[in-house]
């Protein structure tokens, strides 16, 4: 095989007895069970053997390597006495004859027990995540990496998409979230930034005659982090098609997505196309979410008109959600529990009632709804056991809590969270505009490029007054997976007048979008095709597809919630010499 072996540690079966052969690995484990007899464990990146040491020579050898050092073992294969089913080589053992010590662990106490490293505090895991990684449980989750971009990479290829590289140096974009900015040696006192997409290069490819565009694209953002979301770095699969409609875009990702999520991950289960379709404003109506797991089967209904007067004060003003779910067996403890976990995510605790097995209203504000259950009954279509969630307030809190209540009740009530399948859906039909919670007036409600439906009709019968422009729609989507929202896409605002005319109900006129944008703007004015695109995340993809709670399980080396890569010490310091040349003075004192 090479030169420092024959096998690897995976390799070896019985077909092998009675041969030399030759490993290299780490020394996992040595246990002595006798004067001169011991086991060992050798690991490398395919597996584990198991050597007998059975002479006190060899065994006093063994003694001076310390666990985790690299060692080259030549030795003879033979069969197990007991054998272990549960180990690919677990039929058979090596004698081994010599040993070599490669590369000497200095440490007699590591940081955290390799094939326990999950359990260890995530600082020690992220510090020495050299270690962490030699976890074949984790290590697993970077080979699957490995291959979900190696499964996208071919689908992509395989329906006609061109792999093309995007700048990593580009300009700071005045939308979107928070640039990582990088000083221009050459040119004093101006910035690169690290690109938060490739939005407006695969936009400018289209314009120059590709047809169809992709590339597994590093993305740059200095947010906060989250479960779903790194902080600095992250990659996504992304893609432009030229000539195309959003109909064109679901076409390729509904064919793309179900066989690697099938195939790869920890449920074998993916939604087949045409994945469902739900209007955004409609979304946050049924499940509180624009983000909805479709695996829960809860929704919530509006309740409003009657129970507004039943006399609880929370009542009284705003909207009220309603979140029926039968043959409930949740204790009061249970229910309490779950109630304020709702509290602590949504700002806001549901309430609640019970309609029990002998069809009485009882339990929580049952009392102030008693006149109210023929009514509820009838529009709630309520049965005996159903337990009942009121979610009250302005519309967006009422929302927000029957969004969080519906993804905290439905797992923990059987019969209502079919876990182990990936459950596809699109978001469509985002409204264009929205009045801004700060500034009061309209503003963008999400992608500013996106074409609005109707195109310039729309937008010319709202400058006239026939229509509101909050009733303008844009020809943007979502892509959500079993409650991840995976990517955002549009149908791109192509035409320069429609674009104008677009910014110029957010008070910003043809001078300043062609300051702001002025590449993708001028290649506009030069004859762009109509065309749309996504951007499906990466790193969520593949969370979903481990099975894991956060994308720092499925990331070589991930930076903490602080944006700090504790491995390496970034970001640190650097020499005054550097700054020099950069024409940067830093004001902040180094703390002592």
């Amino acid at each position: 095989m090479t030169q420092m072996r024959t096998h690897t540690c995976g390799e070896l079966r019985m077909e092998h007895v009675g041969q030399q052969v030759k490993l290299s690995g780490w020394l996992e484990n040595l246990r002595i069970v006798g004067s001169g007899f011991a086991f060992a464990v050798v690991r490398d990146y395919y597996g584990t053997t198991q050597l007998v040491i059975d002479n006190e020579e060899m065994l006093k050898t063994f003694r001076t390597i310390t666990k985790e050092s690299t060692i080259s073992v030549e030795g003879i294969v033979r069969e197990r006495d007991s054998k272990n089913p549960k180990q690919p080589t677990g039929d058979i053992e090596i004698v081994p004859d010599k040993v070599e010590v490669l590369g000497r662990c200095r440490y007699g106490e590591l940081p955290f027990e390799i094939n326990r490293s999950k359990e260890a505090d995530e600082s020690a895991r992220l510090k020495y995540r050299y270690l962490d990684l030699r976890n074949p449980a984790v290590k697993e989750n970077i080979i699957l990496r490995s291959k979900v971009i190696s499964a996208l990479r071919q689908a992509m290829q395989e329906h006609g998409f061109l792999e093309i590289t995007t700048p990593i140096l580009t300009v700071s974009s005045p939308e979107g979230a928070r640039d990582y900015l990088v000083p221009a040696r050459k040119h004093p006192g101006k910035f690169y930034a690290l690109p938060q997409a490739p939005q407006q290069f695969k936009q400018l490819l289209m314009v120059s005659g590709f047809d169809r565009y992709f590339q597994i694209a590093p993305c740059f953002r200095d947010e906060d982090a989250r479960g779903d979301r790194s902080p600095g770095e992250f990659y996504q699969l992304d893609m432009e098609m030229a000539f195309a409609s959003q109909e064109d875009v679901f076409a390729v990702i509904e064919d793309v997505l179900p066989p690697i999520f099938a195939k790869y991950g920890k449920y074998d289960i993916a939604s087949q196309p045409p994945f469902r379709r739900i209007p955004y404003l409609k979304a946050l109506e049924t499940y509180g979410s624009d983000k909805p797991d479709l695996r829960i089967d809860l929704s919530a209904r509006d309740v409003t008109g009657l129970v507004a007067d039943c006399g609880f004060e929370p009542f009284a003003s705003g909207e009220i959600k309603a979140i029926p779910i039968s043959e409930c067996k949740l204790t009061r403890k249970q229910i309490d529990k779950l109630l304020a976990d709702c509290e602590v995510q949504a700002g806001a605790k549901p309430y609640w009632f019970k309609l029990d097995d002998k069809g009485v209203l009882a339990g929580g504000v049952a009392k102030f709804l008693q006149d109210k259950q023929a009514a509820l009954t009838d529009a709630l279509g309520l049965r005996p056991d159903t337990l009942v969630l009121l979610c009250s307030g302005k519309r967006a809190q009422a929302q927000k809590t029957a969004g969080v209540a519906i993804k905290t009740f439905g797992p923990a009530c059987e019969g209502h969270y079919d876990r182990d399948r990936y459950e596809f859906c699109w978001i469509v039909d985002f409204p264009m505009y929205e009045i801004g919670e700060e500034s009061g007036e309209l503003e963008f409600c999400h992608n500013p490029f996106s074409m609005p439906s109707g195109g310039l009709e729309t937008l010319l019968k709202a400058e006239r007054g026939e229509i509101d422009p909050l009733s303008i729609m844009a020809e943007q989507y979502d892509i959500v997976c079993n409650g991840v929202e995976l990517s955002s896409g549009a149908v791109r605002n192509h035409d320069p007048e429609i674009m104008i005319k677009a910014f110029e109900f957010v008070r910003l006129g043809e001078e300043d979008v062609k300051a702001r944008f002025p590449a993708m703007y001028n290649a506009f004015c030069y004859g762009a095709p109509p065309h749309a695109g996504i951007a499906p995340g990466v790193d969520r993809m593949v969370m979903l597809l481990a099975g894991v709670d956060t994308i720092r399980e499925v990331i070589p080396f991930p930076m903490n919630k602080n944006a700090q890569d504790l491995m390496m010490d970034a970001p640190n310091y650097v020499e005054q010499k550097q700054l020099d040349e950069l024409h940067i003075a830093v004001t902040l004192k180094e703390e002592e």
